[in-house]
Parts: C-alpha cells; structure tokens; sequence
C-alpha cells in the first residue's frame, strides 16, 4: 500500500469512528455542547495552494485550487474553527502584478468565506511580481509578521521572505533559496515570546527544522530563541510540499501538504489544528495531510 493511500485510509476511519462515537454519545453532550465550545481551540490550516489561472506545469494542478479550497472552507465551517490560517503561496508567479493581484483576489473570496479570523503567512510565490504591501494589502492584513491570542493560547505568524541583504521580496528581486529573517524580526521574536504567558504555536512558511534549499538560511538562531523562550509547543510550516516531522529541543516541527499538488478531490491537502486540551495538541488531517498527536 503506497503512502498516499494509507494516509486516505486513515482519514476515512478517522471519520467514520468519530461519526459513531458522537452518535453514541448524542445524549450526554446535549449537556456539555456550549462549555465545550467555549473552550474549544481549533484552526484551521491550508499551504501552498499556488492559484493561478494558467495550465498544469508537472504535478501542480492551479487550476484545480479553488475547488479543493471550497472542500476545506465546507470541513472547517462543519468543525466550528476559531480561525483560519493560511500558511504561504496563496497565489502562485504571473508575469504582471495585474495578473497576480487578480489571482489573489479570485481565492481570497474563497478563503475568506471561512472565518473572518484569517491569517497569512508570506510565501515566496506571493510576492513572486507583488510587493509585500501589495499582497498584504489584498488580504486586509496589516503586517508581515505578528502575533495574536485565542482562549488562553499564543499564536505567532512568521515572515523569512528577505534576501541575504535583508531587502525584502517582491518584483521578482529574489532567488527562491535565498532565505532570511533579518535581525529586527529576531528582536521582535524574542520579545513577544518573553512578554506572552501563554504556551505558543508558531506559523512559517519557509522551513525552520532543514539545513537544505527549503530552510531558512538563520533557521538555527530562530529555532534558538522559541526554544530559550520554553512556551512554544510546534511550529507548522510549508513550502516543500510534503508532509513531513522533527522534533528539536523539545519543538514539533511539522511540514503540512500542499493543496496544489496533484488532479482530483483525494489529492486535497488541509488541516484542522485542536488545541483544546492544553497538554495534548492534535492535527486532524484530510486527504493527503497526516494526522499527528502531541503532548502540548
């Protein structure tokens, strides 16, 4: 049995086991249904979707995204998140920032359908022809790089879209694996994680657990600072694709699936990240995404 099947197996189960377990339990959770609520935590998580309106190039379907996106915004409303965070490459290159921005604004009415809590991390593809304001602009979101609160929880987004020159992306000024987040953004880091008294989980694009072309180029001093600041339970991040795990210094660092990759329904990719149980955090995953369980 090839991975991808497994993984459809399990998320088949998965469901099928919790549409029997909450029918048995229908009666008692009359009762318990609003004070579980209210202190449910669940996001929801989708990377690399690269929307565009341009023909398949390999495995990357673009045209494809909007549906699988429709798929996911339908799970997450059933689910009740709290909010949504998406986790770069939104869009994918266009040869004008007409183009582009008219790719984002095609998904981003899809995606903003889910919760009015949304939340982007910057990719490399989003600000491929945009600028960073440009794009940030698009999406109604004030800043790069910032943090926020849910129900006793701290959520951090990250931006390592910067040169080694720390000049920022955007008009196609970048190669891809050039990748950094410049000093002020590590000050400011250290900072929120001093300040918070909340445990945390952080949002990346580019990987911070790999020394290859899909890691940041200062991924060690990043990965210093959340693990000196002894509050960050995981960080979620994209960009290569594929699932994948580490764990360093205590951290999960977990590689969520990109939307993009591959034709049909069974090839979606997105997450539901439950939060609920403050010393367990689970990663409900559907289609190509893995589940995982943690201790928070």
């Amino acid at each position: 049995m090839n991975h991808h099947t497994e993984l459809g197996r399990r998320a088949f189960l998965k469901e099928g086991l919790l549409s029997l377990s909450v029918a048995g339990l229908s009666i008692s959770l009359t009762k318990t249904s609003r004070s579980s609520e209210s202190k449910a935590i669940k996001l929801g998580m989708v990377t690399d979707l690269h929307f565009a309106d341009k023909p398949t190039a390999g495995s990357r379907h673009y045209r494809e995204t909007p549906s699988k996106l429709a798929v996911a915004v339908e799970q997450f409303k059933k689910e009740k998140v709290l909010a949504v965070v998406e986790l770069g490459d939104l869009i994918d290159a266009a040869d004008t920032p007409a183009k582009e921005l008219a790719y984002l604004k095609t998904i981003n009415e899809i995606f903003s359908k889910i919760s009015p809590n949304r939340h982007y991390v910057l990719g490399n593809h989003c600000v491929y022809t945009l600028t960073k304001q440009e794009f940030l602009t698009g999406v109604e979101q004030k800043r790069s790089y910032y943090s926020f609160d849910l129900r006793q929880r701290h959520f951090v987004i990250l931006d390592s879209c910067f040169r080694s020159d720390l000049q920022p992306y955007g008009r196609n000024n970048f190669e891809w694996t050039d990748t950094n987040m410049p000093p002020e953004e590590l000050k400011w880091l250290r900072r929120d994680l001093g300040e918070t008294k909340f445990p945390t989980v952080v949002f990346a694009h580019q990987r911070l657990d790999v020394k290859n072309h899909y890691g940041v180029k200062n991924a060690d001093a990043i990965r210093t600072i959340l693990a000196e600041s002894g509050k960050v339970a995981a960080v979620f991040q994209g960009h290569s694709h594929k699932n994948d795990y580490h764990e360093i210094d205590g951290i999960h660092y977990c590689t969520l699936v990109a939307m993009v990759e591959g034709t049909g329904a069974e090839n979606n990719g997105f997450s539901i990240l439950d939060w609920t149980n403050p010393d367990s955090i689970q990663i409900n995953g559907f289609r190509r995404q893995a589940d995982y369980q943690w201790k928070g």
